[in-house]
């Protein structure tokens, strides 16, 4: 089973560039932390600008917060970058002649939409400041 990593990588992206606005802001150098390829990180940051959480110019590495990292919330990156993907997907190939297959997606589908929503809501109270504190607490920066 494939899961994205799109959420962690541009939560990882957006520290980088506040814990690092000093150094080298290249999608090249960003990937070599993250451990992914340059053109990855050039596609979050494209979501994450259009999403108007950070500021890129073209042809310069030199991406900034487009707020202060108290004011972006981990629920602000993950509606920029899955925007509106769900987090629990029911199999919709269940035998409809079982009476287990015929209800399990009506019975799944609500538990998983309650699911989704107290996961939105605690990723609304969760900042960038946040992870930017505890990456603080437990590197050396």
């Amino acid at each position: 089973m494939r899961y994205s990593t799109k959420l962690s990588d541009s939560i990882h992206i957006l520290s980088y560039i506040y814990l690092f606005s000093t150094n080298d802001l290249s999608s090249k150098a960003i990937s070599e932390s993250i451990q992914t390829n340059p053109a990855s990180v050039r596609r979050l940051m494209t979501k994450l600008r259009e999403a108007d959480l950070l500021k890129t110019t073209p042809g310069m590495a030199n991406p900034k917060l487009n707020r202060s990292p108290e004011k972006i919330t981990l629920y602000d990156i993950y509606e920029a970058v899955e925007g509106g993907t769900k987090l629990f997907h029911v199999n919709p190939h269940t035998n409809m002649n079982c009476p287990a297959g015929a209800n399990i997606q009506k019975v799944l589908e609500s538990k998983y939409e309650n699911i989704q929503l107290a996961a939105e809501k605690q990723l609304a109270k969760e900042t960038l400041a946040d992870v930017i504190s505890e990456l603080r607490e437990l590197g050396n920066f």
